[in-house]
């Protein structure tokens, strides 16, 4: 039987965007059911089930395609730092809890360091599977990064 320390992860990743960390990060923290509009074939819904949009303690229920199944999403806004532009979300119901103890995502998005426009997007997935036959979310990392590049993609449609 596998120890708690070999089913815990953490799997992280980096997105060049074009659009400003600001414009990224609002579309999570303020308008989440938005989100649906820029990557419709991934994101379904997005419902405010408690609290206020982009307050800590809003619990969202997210309805999405992931490895090509529908599934459903229950998270509640953990912590959130306008100022770093960055949101942090843990799953508390959903397919994801079938196959992990916890999850939890956590988004930051910071401007380009090499001093062009746009932004770097960094994902976090921290999670604890519920045994050693379950794969790391090396699928849902991806998600997140094209996820992402449809957002920009929306974002900075225009400019």
């Amino acid at each position: 039987m596998a120890s708690n320390s070999d089913l815990c992860g953490k799997l992280e990743t980096d997105v060049e965007i074009e659009a400003s960390p600001e414009q990224f990060y609002g579309m999570f923290s303020n308008k989440p059911q938005h989100v649906l509009h820029t990557c419709y074939d991934k994101i379904q819904g997005c419902e405010l089930h408690e609290g206020d949009w982009g307050k800590v303690g809003a619990v969202l229920s997210w309805n999405y395609v992931h490895d090509g199944k529908a599934r459903v999403g229950k998270e509640i806004l953990e912590a959130i730092d306008p100022e770093k532009n960055a949101i942090t979300f843990r799953v508390i119901e959903g397919d994801l809890m079938e196959e992990y103890k916890s999850f939890v995502i956590h988004m930051q998005a910071s401007p380009n360091p090499m001093g062009e426009s746009g932004s770097i997007v960094h994902w976090t997935l921290e999670y604890e599977r519920l045994h050693d036959a379950i794969a790391h979310p090396e699928t849902l990392l991806q998600f997140c990064v094209d996820m992402s590049k449809d957002i920009d993609a929306y974002l900075t449609k225009g400019n």
